[in-house]
């Protein structure tokens, strides 16, 4: 493995990572702009943005983009998250100045035609319309709003159908044109790939992308909190979260193993106690999200509407209960679930694009593969120890979603104290 960076004269960063057995390359520019970075009036700018830079350039229709992309067996992609906005190519070796060339198109020269706006616009509505019928999906927006209310960050990715419906092609110029600078930009590529001449193509590829300043986003303000939406569903959805750690943070890996151990799969104690055990839901798992100033650890479940009463006690006695009582095999067993997944991670072409532009963005520099395994194995009890009492130490964060009636206990901080 031989990974490379490379400032370009601009401020654009280039980084590779050269994988001796591969065939194919994928490539990514890395935006380090999402929903955070966009005011109340506009919240939902940056994927309908995703969404039309595929809409066509000066010199590409959309279906001249798609044509000559697939015409070479390779494929586009693109998603928003809310703190970056990331667009993905793979094809060959030899295709990879054409998956440039598009790239570069599709984010320095769109024209955003009214036409295709008001097409993507229909499309975008229709895909907020089909998250607010799924609860799984519905119930960690409501979740990230409760936990960061009144502020980009609590805001959903893809925004509300009222502004949405209103968005110009002005709307979407002005945003990229102050976000997507090349200081908060950086293009990646892993596989069959050549540092020097892939720079090179970039270089080339990005000539009209000016050197330039994005505006930071506003700090993150955790706050949780309780919300309940009625809806007449059969099942009670729910997530319970607390305030986790940054990226940075030194206890980043130790929250990763804390999960890992409290719902991270079917030997997770949440998945033996509430499923196995009691059989009171089919679903139940932690999570983990982390963000350059903040984080957030959710426990999300499914169940029947009556057994709600039941099933919050157990989650909250488990939280407070791991903290404590930690086996060696436990931890053991997380810390080596934590290192497969990165280690397999490196199988894939994909994912090492994605794990290298991820790192530029996060840290501003790749992560040797030695130093993530050893801060995973220096996760002791005392570290998820420590973890546990951070968690337990914020406001709680709970939401539900479900039919009226339900028997939820009014006041999670009592369970959890």
């Amino acid at each position: 493995m031989t990974i490379t960076v490379t400032t370009l004269d601009n401020g654009l960063r280039v980084a590779t990572d050269a994988m001796e057995d591969a065939r194919s390359v994928s490539l990514g520019v890395f935006v380090g702009a999402g929903t955070r970075n966009e005011r109340p009036e506009i919240n939902g700018v940056s994927h309908l943005l995703e969404h039309m830079a595929f809409k066509g350039t000066r010199r590409r229709s959309a279906r001249a983009i798609a044509e000559e992309i697939e015409t070479v067996g390779g494929h586009l992609n693109a998603y928003t998250s809310r703190e970056s906005t990331v667009y993905v190519a793979r094809v060959l070796k030899e295709n990879t100045s054409l998956a440039l060339d598009i790239l570069g198109d599709i984010l320095q020269h769109s024209v955003f035609d009214e036409s295709e706006l008001e097409l993507e616009r229909n499309v975008v509505l229709q895909e907020i319309g089909q998250c607010n019928d799924t609860p799984d999906d519905i119930i960690f927006d409501h979740f990230q709003a409760r936990a960061y209310p009144d502020q980009a960050m609590g805001r959903p990715i893809l925004g509300l159908p009222h502004l949405v419906s209103a968005f110009s092609r002005d709307s979407l110029g002005s945003y990229m044109a102050e976000n997507y600078a090349p200081g908060r930009m950086v293009v990646v590529a892993a596989g069959d790939v050549d540092h020097g001449e892939f720079a090179a193509l970039v270089a080339a590829a990005f000539d009209s992308l000016g050197p330039g300043e994005a505006p930071a986003p506003e700090q993150a303000r955790y706050a949780g909190g309780h919300m309940h939406s009625e809806k007449p569903l059969e099942q009670l959805h729910l997530v319970l979260g607390f305030e986790g750690v940054p990226a940075v943070d030194p206890d980043y890996y130790a929250l990763s193993v804390f999960s890992g151990i409290l719902g991270g799969g079917m030997s997770s104690r949440l998945f033996q106690e509430v499923r196995e055990k009691r059989g009171l839901v089919y679903t139940i798992a932690s999570f983990t999200s982390s963000y350059a100033d903040s984080g957030l650890l959710g426990v999300y479940a499914g169940a029947a509407a009556d057994k709600g009463g039941e099933l919050l006690p157990v989650i909250c006695d488990e939280i407070k209960a791991l903290g404590g009582n930690v086996t060696g095999d436990e931890l053991s067993r997380a810390r080596a679930q934590a290192r497969a997944g990165l280690l397999m991670s490196q199988e894939s072409v994909p994912s090492r694009c994605e794990q290298l532009g991820t790192q530029m963005l996060v840290y501003g520099r790749p992560i040797p593969l030695d130093e993530i395994t050893a801060r995973i194995d220096a996760v002791d009890r005392e570290a998820v120890s420590r973890m546990a009492a951070r968690l337990l130490a914020s406001a709680p964060t709970f939401v539900t979603l479900g039919p009226s009636g339900m028997d939820l206990p009014a006041d999670v901080t009592t369970l959890l104290s």
